[in-house]
């Protein structure tokens, strides 16, 4: 006899009257005076048991049972007497007759109730394994492997094939902190775990293989937030002989295709926005569109203001001052708006200078703020007209460094609209919110640095006639760069990328890479594309953010199986953790800080 013949979750009206055999784990037992029930649990779902005192030894057993009891189940599926229906389980039409039970293992008293839904992440991660055991992260895990077989049978369709790169590569320092691997063999050698793998699926591309993909880990040693994990998984893709304009719409089509399939939600039209355009209006090159408040620029107008504040940032290159109205937001109190100020100070910002608009009839006397008095008749009157204030708004200013004012005023708009009073006013729409963000820089200025360095990556391809802007202006050098946004979270981004070696050494000098030390770090890819590499171009979606934002976690770690903390420290292995110094000889290191024993 098989040891199970039906999932819990999968016995329903259409078995009544028939015997099953079901293995899982006891999610809860109720002894109800004579008849005792069992809800018993596998992967999908559960199914109550009854137990009968008429089968002596049978019930013996089910008065022992204990929560997370591994046992199997022989019995018989019949119809729940009237009254007892349970609408919310799929199972919930029906009940087993339990004929025998047999405990395959039992089980300690778990640390917590499996259905205690305010547990500590702590303690979640600590006993990940009973963790995922519930319901909810069972059904996130079930929906993430469907989204991979959904993402793998769409690409398999249009003909990409999966191919495997490495995992122990040499060091690129471009972007975030490489996790480092010392080489045993090689004294003083190291290899590094790929933050992607970029620089091999340019090498498949010259290879012939035109249409790659892969589901793979990525590593970066960086700060790490919601999300964020120091090894996360990305959908890698990289085609040839498509325009840019080819490859968004393939894959615009694929996530589409897997939301379709895999949630039933249908993502609609995809909006495609400039980088600049997405800066300008809301400060952020991931915008959530469903937030419905944008920024006033006001930088111009500020310029000759008596108020330091505003003038001081309008002055100053690249500097910037906004406005950003709130419909309604007059009725806020002071100590609310002392709160966004203080939620405004974690980027950068100084504070928050601030307008309730009251009665614009009343002129000046119909504004209520400590600053309307620095502002001059024409500063005041543009900055009405051009938010499009009405009686009862309010204004909020931000006024800093560009990048500043950016990710402040950004963040507040975003923090706002999904508050509850932003969703009591309408001021966010309840929907998903896809879009292209296209025509990224090609660089930005690192101050620190004093250098250009790459927005992307160095082997993003520059738009067309941009190509001598990156020695005579690279600020204004666009790129064939876009980015697949989801309700204010990047999807996915990618590229058009250099194929051919004179213009990747453009780039390198721009981003003051000497001949030397781009021979050092990408000759490989540099002699690879002295062999008729072809135009190529791809782009990388995040698997946990996928997901994420599909079950609506909080964050990727309810999505992942096995995750690492914010402090990257897996609190179930304890990884990291110290070595002998058998293995640290082995490879021929010395701590500086030997930890005490």
């Amino acid at each position: 006899m098989p040891m199970r013949s039906h999932y819990c979750g999968a016995v329903t009206e259409a078995l009544i009257g028939q015997p099953v055999t079901l293995c899982g784990w006891v999610n809860r037992r109720r002894d109800h005076g004579g008849v005792i029930f069992i809800d018993l649990r596998d992967r999908e779902g559960t199914v109550q048991v009854v137990c009968d005192p008429d089968r002596p030894q049978m019930f013996a057993t089910a008065e022992h049972l204990r929560n997370e009891y591994c046992i199997q189940v022989r019995g018989v599926v019949r119809a729940r007497p009237e009254g007892t229906v349970n609408d919310a389980i799929r199972s919930g039409k029906v009940e087993v007759l339990c004929h025998e039970i047999e405990v395959l293992n039992p089980s300690v008293t778990p640390p917590f109730q499996l259905d205690d839904d305010n547990l500590s992440e702590t303690t979640r991660l600590t006993h990940r394994v009973l963790d995922l055991r519930r319901p909810y992260m069972q059904r996130n895990l079930m929906l993430r492997y469907r989204v991979a077989m959904e993402t793998r049978r769409f690409l398999d369709a249009h003909g990409f094939i999966d191919i495997e790169t490495p995992m122990l590569t040499r060091s690129t320092p471009e972007g975030a902190r490489d996790y480092l691997v010392p080489s045993r063999v090689h004294d003083g050698m190291f290899y590094a775990l790929p933050q992607s793998p970029q620089l091999f699926k340019q090498l498949l591309m010259v290879a012939g293989f035109d249409r790659y993909y892969q589901i793979t880990k990525c590593f970066r040693d960086e700060d790490l937030r919601a999300d964020r994990q120091p090894e996360f998984t990305q959908i890698d893709i990289e085609t040839s002989f498509m325009t840019e304009q080819e490859i968004r719409d393939l894959f615009q089509g694929m996530i589409k295709t897997v939301f379709a399939n895999t949630i039933g939600v249908d993502l609609g039209e995809f909006p495609v926005m400039t980088y600049a355009e997405a800066m300008a209006r809301f400060g952020s090159d991931k915008p959530d569109l469903r937030v419905k408040l944008e920024f006033t620029e006001l930088t111009d107008v500020m310029k000759d203001v008596e108020f330091k504040v505003f003038s001081g940032p309008a002055n100053m290159p690249g500097g910037r001052v906004v406005a950003l109205r709130v419909p309604g937001g007059a009725q806020m109190s002071r100590s609310e708006i002392d709160a966004y100020t203080e939620f405004v100070k974690i980027y950068g910002a100084k504070g928050l200078a601030w307008i309730k608009v009251n009665d614009l009839a009343a002129g000046r006397d119909g504004l209520q703020s400590p600053i309307v008095k620095n502002l001059h008749d024409a500063a005041l009157q543009a900055v009405l007209q051009r938010s499009g204030a009405r009686d009862g708004d309010l204004l909020l200013f931000g006024a800093d460094k560009a990048k500043v004012v950016n990710d402040a005023i950004g963040a507040l708009r975003v923090k706002i609209g999904h508050s509850a009073f932003g969703k009591a006013n309408g001021l966010f729409e309840d929907r998903w919110a896809p879009l292209w963000v296209v025509d990224f820089p090609m660089f930005e200025y690192d101050e620190e640095e004093r250098r250009w360095v790459a927005v992307h990556h160095p082997f993003t391809a520059p738009k067309d006639g941009h190509e001598d802007l990156m020695a005579t202006d690279p600020g204004a050098c666009l790129a064939k760069a876009y980015d697949m946004v989801l309700n204010g979270w990047e999807l996915g981004g990618g590229s058009v990328r250099i194929h051919r070696a004179d213009v990747q050494r453009k780039v390198f000098a721009a981003l003051n890479i000497g001949e030397d030390e781009a021979r050092a770090k990408f000759g490989f890819l540099l002699d690879a594309l002295q062999y008729g590499a072809p135009p190529h171009g791809g782009l990388a979606f995040g698997l946990d953010r996928l997901v994420t934002l599909m079950t609506g976690a909080e964050s990727i770690r309810d999505v992942i199986a096995f995750p690492k903390t914010q402090r990257a420290q897996c609190l179930l292995t304890h990884a990291p953790s110290p070595v002998d110094e058998k293995q640290l000889r082995e490879l021929h290191i010395r701590l500086r800080n030997p930890q005490p024993a």
